[in-house]
């Protein structure tokens, strides 16, 4: 009997040091957490469904707008926003904005998204698309769009190009040089 006693006083001992190391670790866990919240939060991240989204797709102020579709785990997305946040600062003064919207999962805009925006500096305004419903808006925002990324939009008032492809600066410039002249 004393054996038995001894032996589930050894568990319980066991059992309650290792609820602490794991109190202790999920600690550690939320200020790892805390602290990306935190040195993250000078990252402004404007997030829209695609209603509240919409708006940037029909503007008709005679300016050209170039909507680029992108996401941080899209390796061509990635290899192309050089050439976008290029076209920004070139054009910036010649009536061209351009949009990078991203397509990142929700959950990752803390610690993907937003350390990505920071740590490229990037500088073309950067707003989320949350909208799970993509059978819906997709072809909102072109008839002949598979839902495929990298995807850009480049528009001025009523004319409107749609390409489903990757850029080059040159090929990019090419583009919107169209809508200058």
């Amino acid at each position: 009997m004393k054996l038995n006693v001894l032996f589930v006083a050894i568990l319980l001992m066991a059992s309650c040091a290792k609820q602490k190391k794991n109190e202790a670790a999920t600690k550690t866990a939320l200020n790892k957490v805390e602290t990306l919240n935190t040195s993250e939060s000078e990252v402004d991240l404007e997030v829209y469904d695609f209603n509240g989204f919409e708006k940037f797709l029909n503007k008709k102020d005679g300016k050209i707008h170039v909507i680029n579709f992108w996401a941080t785990w899209c390796a061509p997305c990635v290899k192309e926003l050089p050439y976008f946040e290029q076209l920004n600062e070139a054009y910036k003064n010649k009536n061209v904005e351009v949009l990078l919207v991203s397509l990142d999962f929700p959950h990752l805009y803390d610690s993907k998204l937003k350390p990505f925006i920071k740590d490229r500096k990037l500088k073309s305004k950067v707003v989320a698309l949350d909208d799970a419903d993509m059978n819906t808006w997709i072809p909102k925002v072109d008839e002949t769009w598979s839902g495929s990324i990298p995807a850009t939009i480049i528009y001025k008032n009523d004319k409107r190009l749609f390409f489903e492809q990757s850029f080059t600066y040159e090929e990019l410039e090419n583009e919107v040089k169209q809508f200058i002249n």
